[in-house]
């Protein structure tokens, strides 16, 4: 299991560590003062200072961050900055200490003095890194190792037509065997599962040639498919000519032309178990008590990530070599890559997108106000959303640790 669990922890701590960087270069070159860059969290294990930077190694290596010198505004005229004791507002104490590397509010190079056009894309930059890193390894996979596909080598045969108890053996039961490969069925030369599948759709029950190889010889044979009933999986019954067979799946190498479908259909389904993450985690949580099995689409976290990259790794498992291997492993770093870019895009502090989002309302309120004439606002007062900004922090620890207690008690089998 180690090698799978290092590959994964390597790629997950380069992609961080580039998502940072996301931030930093376009940071750094808009003229905002950029004072720490680091891999991980927790002590210090070393660091450098270049060009105004201090750049580094932490201890434990789940993360990583940049910080970025005044983030926060200063508060405008008649923003309350004290409560009713005299002491600091939280909105206040958060800018000061955005702000505390500056002598004077106004100096330049702090990041709240970029328009709102530079903020958005120093704030975008870190999850379009992810994107990209999604989209690479996507790439490299399907064109340099492959994905698996259907193939057209029968796997198996189904001995009976459906599960009753007097058995009505298959039209293919005795004529097509397991590892021949479909030629051509009906007189149609056939190169996918899916031709295979069109062909049987439209020839309806009469005798059909289908030729097949096996044992580096081809071989002519009849199957006479018969009707049965199949339901989608909606409630919805159709009856469609039916043989008995499945195909074998082998991985192959596809073009470039494939990948924006994959992108899409990959980001379309993390967005789908983002927008589910509240129901999964009560669903998660609620296997504690009840002790039911996790189903394989169960949200995981740290630990349960570990897990299936270590079950990779050592699977035992026939036909499953170096390659495979290698290709799921890439897969599942390429999906949590999609994770990072949609996650950190939802629009609520302390994620990317919120800092995004105040840059667009201050974007667009100057806008406004420039063309109604009326004086600039100034930026916008992204220190009154803490509350909103802890709230998340919050959501984050107990999610978390919920989902590493989960993997632990009752991983996913």
């Amino acid at each position: 299991m180690l090698p799978g669990i290092i590959f994964m922890v390597i790629g997950l701590v380069a992609s961080v560590a580039i998502h940072e960087l996301g931030h930093l270069i376009p940071a750094k070159k808009f003229g905002a003062k950029v004072s720490r860059y680091f891999v991980g969290f927790g002590p210090t294990v070393w660091s450098i200072e270049r060009g105004g930077t201090e750049w580094g190694f932490k201890a434990i290596p789940l993360g990583g961050f940049v910080s970025i010198a005044g983030m926060l505004p200063p508060a405008k005229d008649g923003v309350p900055t004290t409560k009713t004791d005299g002491s600091l507002t939280l909105a206040q104490e958060a800018r000061l200490q955005s702000a505390e590397e500056f002598d004077d509010p106004a100096q330049p190079g702090a990041f709240w003095h970029l328009p709102a056009r530079l903020k958005m894309i120093v704030m975008f930059g870190g999850p379009l890194t992810n994107l990209i890193i999604s989209i690479v390894l996507l790439a490299a996979v399907t064109v340099g190792i492959g994905v698996p596909r259907l193939s057209t080598t029968i796997a198996q045969v189904a001995p009976c037509i459906d599960n009753a108890e007097t058995c009505t053996p298959a039209p293919a039961t005795g004529v097509i065997e397991p590892s021949d490969t479909i030629i051509s069925w009906g007189g149609k030369q056939v190169e996918t599962w899916n031709d295979i599948q069109q062909a049987i759709a439209t020839g309806g029950t009469v005798a059909t040639d289908v030729v097949v190889e096996r044992n580096n010889v081809q071989k002519t044979l009849s199957v006479t498919p018969v009707m049965r009933e199949f339901d989608d999986g909606t409630g919805t019954v159709a009856t469609k000519p039916y043989v008995g067979i499945g195909p074998a799946i082998e991985r192959r190498p596809g073009t470039l032309s494939e990948v924006p479908g994959q992108t899409w259909t990959m980001a379309s389904g993390t967005a789908k178990i983002l927008v589910q993450l509240p129901v999964k985690l009560w669903d998660a949580a609620s296997t504690l008590v009840t002790g039911e099995k996790r189903t394989p689409d169960s949200v995981v976290g740290l630990v349960g990530i570990a897990d299936v990259a270590g079950s990779i790794s050592a699977a035992q498992v026939d036909n499953y070599g170096f390659l495979d291997r290698l290709g799921d492993l890439t897969m599942l770093l390429a999906g949590l890559n999609m994770t990072l870019f949609i996650f950190n895009m939802i629009p609520l502090l302390p994620l990317d997108g919120g800092h995004i989002l105040g840059a667009l309302i201050e974007g667009v309120r100057r806008k406004i106000a420039f063309s109604q004439g009326k004086p600039d606002p100034g930026p916008f007062d992204t220190a009154r959303l803490l509350p909103v900004s802890y709230a998340m922090i919050l959501f984050f620890v107990f999610m978390t640790v919920l989902l590493i207690v989960v993997d632990i008690v009752n991983p996913i089998v």
